[in-house]
Order: structure tokens, then C-alpha cells, then sequence
């Protein structure tokens, strides 16, 4: 497990980390390439918008993400020399945006790159609440991935023409397995709209909204938490108390970074026999997009239930 001191790459500590990194490569990591002569080179931050590429550029496209480690956290992410190659031959990019990923648009500075570039907090047309920060997460929200899809197509068919037939069909099917998704999110809605939940990071807001569910975590000790700050002691203390008292009926827990803190709030949850639902930021091995949203609905319904 990660500590909870986390920092974003961005800015001139990217092409810092990828002179550093010239001779290694460290901190690369890239999907297999798609069998057959793929006519379209995809680039993505993470492999969860790499996966949904893939699953819309079939076998006319390569795909590389950057981030495919589970056991990654993709805020302390260093670019390395073949991230800029791979950028520079890219004809499409999907960043995420928001302040996630800066490091993609530091490296597509200096990578001379003329790839369209998507940045999927832009597709969603999501913004912060007013006095609030923007949820950058918006892998989280099904209907912004559904308009991503249709971006991607549309990018791949102006790249490869003649298979942009094939992009818009295998997006329509994509959406659909979306549908069906957000058909069981409202499942879950009617069965517990207005149930309480504790998190240990903003990750899985969207999804928790779309459910119906409200969070019950102190804004102080999330906050925290995603900056990598210590939590107040008695934000600490109220947020353990939602546990103890089981006053949620979940905790939704970043599974992929955690620290002393959030190890003793899920110590509280297990302790008192609260649900823990573990999430993560990137796809797990063996698993696409749909299989991966669809579990994280299966563990939440069944926590909930």
C-alpha cells in the first residue's frame, strides 16, 4: 500500500523525470500492442481510458497507456523518455484533465505532437460547485465515459477513414454494456436513495451520486486524504464515529493508495462490522472497463443489502 503523501507530475518536474529516466524508462507502462497492421496509434494517461480505446479501436488500433500497474499510484507517476516517443507518435491522445494527469500536457509540449487530444474532464462538461474543487474522477461517471466513447470514435475515424464505420459501431455497443450499468446504479438507487456512506477519497463520488447514496464523510478528512495532508484530529475522531456508530452502511475505500489514517478508518469499519468496498483509480489485471464497473456496483449493491 501507498503512503498517503501523494504528488501530481506536472509542470517542468515531467520533463525533468523524463531526462532522468532516458536511459531506464522507469515509470512507462504500455498495453500490448493489437494484433494485425493497426492503422491508428492511441496514447492514454491511464489504462482505464486505454482499455476503452481498445474496446473502440478493435484490432485497427495500438493502444499504450501510460499507467497499467495496478499497484501504481497515478498521482506520484513519473514520465520517462518513452512516454514522450510514444506521445510523439500518437494520433490520438486521452488524458484525463482536471489536474490528474498534467504530466501529459507537459510531455505533449516538448514531444512535437499533432495528435488530437481528448481530455475526458472537458467531454463531460463537468465543473467545480461554486466555493467547491472540481472532482476530477469522472471515469466514475457512466454517462461522461458514454460521451468520451463517442469522441474517441470520432477522433479514430478522422485518423483512419476507412474503418470509421467500424469505430462507431464498436462505440454504439460500448455504450450499450454502459446502459445496461446504469440500469443496475438505478437499481440501486431505489433500494437506497438517501443511504449514508463514508469515503476516504473523492474517487467513487459520481457513481455513489448516481446510486442515490449520500456521503456522510467530513469534506475536511477527504480533502486530506487526496492531498496527502495529515487529518485534523477531530475531523479524524468524527469520521471514526460514523463507523462506530454505524451511522453509514458502507465504507467506498481507495484501495490503491492509503496511509495510517485511512488504514485505522477501515480498522473502525471492519472493527464494527460496517462494509468495506474497496475501489481503485486503474483497472485491475484481467479486467476491461465493463467488467471492472460492473464488480464495483456488484460489491457496492451487496454492501448496501
Amino acid at each position: 500500500m501507498f503512503s498517503a503523501q501523494r504528488a501530481r507530475v506536472s509542470g517542468a518536474g515531467a520533463v525533468l523525470a523524463a531526462s532522468a529516466l532516458a536511459l531506464s524508462g522507469c515509470g512507462s507502462s504500455s498495453d500490448a500492442a493489437e494484433p494485425g497492421g493497426a492503422s491508428a496509434s492511441v496514447v492514454a494517461s491511464t489504462n482505464v481510458y486505454g482499455d476503452i480505446a481498445r474496446q473502440i479501436g478493435g484490432r485497427e488500433v495500438k493502444v499504450t497507456s501510460f499507467i497499467s500497474d495496478p499497484a501504481q499510484d497515478p498521482h506520484s507517476f513519473e514520465a520517462g523518455t518513452r512516454n514522450r516517443l510514444a506521445l510523439s507518435r500518437a494520433g490520438v491522445v486521452i488524458e484525463n484533465g482536471g489536474g490528474y494527469d498534467d504530466f501529459v500536457d507537459t510531455l505533449l509540449k516538448g514531444a512535437g505532437s499533432k495528435a488530437e487530444v481528448l481530455n475526458a474532464v472537458q467531454v463531460s462538461g463537468k465543473t467545480a460547485p461554486a466555493g467547491e474543487e472540481l472532482n476530477e474522477h469522472v471515469w466514475y461517471d457512466l454517462p461522461s465515459v458514454a460521451l468520451l466513447a463517442d469522441r474517441i470514435s470520432a477522433a479514430l475515424g478522422k485518423a483512419d477513414p476507412e474503418n470509421a464505420g467500424t469505430f462507431r459501431s464498436n462505440a454504439a455497443a460500448f455504450k450499450a454494456k454502459l446502459k445496461t450499468l446504469e440500469g443496475r446504479v438505478a437499481a440501486i438507487k431505489a433500494a437506497h436513495a438517501g443511504d449514508g456512506v463514508a469515503i476516504t477519497e473523492p474517487v467513487p463520488v459520481y457513481l455513489l451520486e448516481a446510486a442515490g447514496l449520500k456521503n456522510e464523510t467530513p469534506e475536511e478528512f477527504s480533502e486530506a486524504i487526496e492531498e496527502g495532508d495529515d487529518v485534523p484530529p477531530r475531523t479524524l475522531r468524527d469520521t471514526l464515529a460514523l463507523l462506530t456508530g454505524k451511522k453509514v452502511k458502507a465504507l467506498v475505500y481507495n484501495a490503491q493508495t492509503s496511509g495510517a489514517q485511512t488504514e485505522q478508518v477501515e480498522k473502525a469499519a471492519k472493527d464494527a462490522g460496517v462494509p468495506v468496498v474497496p475501489v481503485t483509480e486503474t483497472l485491475p489485471a484481467g479486467q476491461d472497463y465493463i467488467s471492472w464497473m460492473d464488480g464495483n456496483i456488484a460489491a457496492l449493491q451487496k454492501a448496501l443489502s
